[in-house]
């Protein structure tokens, strides 16, 4: 008889557990994608703190996947079942246009703006001053699914006159990360570079070489940094975890050292709104968003 209460009394309490627990259980990890717009090694020094502070805070395990090129995240996001990625302004865009993602919160720089800019550049001793000279010269963009390293330069040639890259230019490459490009060009593999430019910032802080020898030609519009976007079906409870622990990171007694291994001041909330620059540009290249064929040759 006692035997047969107890069997009644947790069947019973089964019934009853919490919409919470059940909601928590059901989610078992929170995949999350990065583009490799630098050196793994440093993306992934980079992310590790964030990830332990998500972790804790959501109570999920988050994981981080570094994707090997920019053009794969839009597939991968499906094919892996991400629950989320960093991505950066061009493949937000596409994402929220072609996936419906969900965009929550970006880094606040330590410039304290929360957006970035596209570097056009070449050595000092080249002689590029324009476009009209950049004519039968050696280009270094980084991905086909990058606002920076291709969007912008793409927009500037365009406006100059210049439709067809594979024509005018002697030979132009992809070097998959934006620190790459830089030093294409600082090591005389190229000579006009694209890259975004706090990563350009990066390198110029490590190697005086870049203010020696490099000039800036043109600049992008800024558009936002690499923000947080989830799938548009990741439970409302979830988001919204995600959504606070990014939000509230600076008021965190660990906070300081996560953003500061980050590289940031501060995360806001992010819409897709923000990415309506990136739209503009694209149409300014000559690309239709939806239509666009990420993937580089």
């Amino acid at each position: 008889m006692r035997l047969r209460s107890m069997i009644i009394l947790i069947l019973a309490s089964m019934l009853f557990v919490p919409t919470a627990a059940v909601t928590q259980s059901s989610q078992q990890k929170l995949l999350i994608g990065l583009i490799p717009e630098m050196n793994i090694f440093k993306q992934k020094q980079r992310f590790k703190l964030l990830g332990d502070y998500l972790s804790k805070k959501t109570g999920i395990p988050v994981e981080f996947t570094i994707l090997s090129r920019y053009g794969n995240i839009i597939e991968s996001f499906t094919t892996e079942k991400m629950d989320g990625a960093f991505f950066g302004s061009f493949t937000g865009a596409l994402a929220i246009q072609k996936l419906g993602v969900v965009p929550l919160a970006r880094p606040v720089n330590l410039d304290y703006t929360s957006t970035y800019q596209g570097y056009l550049f070449v050595r000092k001793d080249s002689g590029i001053r324009s476009a009209a000279n950049m004519k039968g010269k050696k280009m270094a963009f980084v991905e086909k699914a990058t606002t920076a390293g291709y969007l912008f330069p793409r927009a500037y040639l365009r406006e100059n006159g210049i439709a067809n890259i594979d024509s005018y230019f002697g030979e132009h490459f992809f070097t998959g990360s934006h620190d790459a490009a830089v030093y294409a060009v600082l090591n005389r593999k190229a000579d006009i570079g694209a890259a975004k430019h706090s990563i350009y910032d990066r390198v110029r802080k490590d190697d005086p070489r870049v203010d020696q020898e490099l000039v800036i030609l043109a600049k992008s519009p800024p558009v936002p940094s690499n923000g947080l976007c989830v799938r548009k079906d990741l439970g409302a409870d979830v988001r919204k975890k995600l959504k606070d622990a990014l939000l509230s990171l600076k008021n965190e007694p660990e906070g300081k050292q996560v953003l500061e291994n980050f590289g940031a001041v501060m995360f806001i909330e992010t819409t897709a709104k923000d990415y309506q620059p990136v739209l503009d540009m694209a149409n300014k290249a000559g690309i239709d968003m939806l239509r666009y064929n990420y993937r580089n040759e």
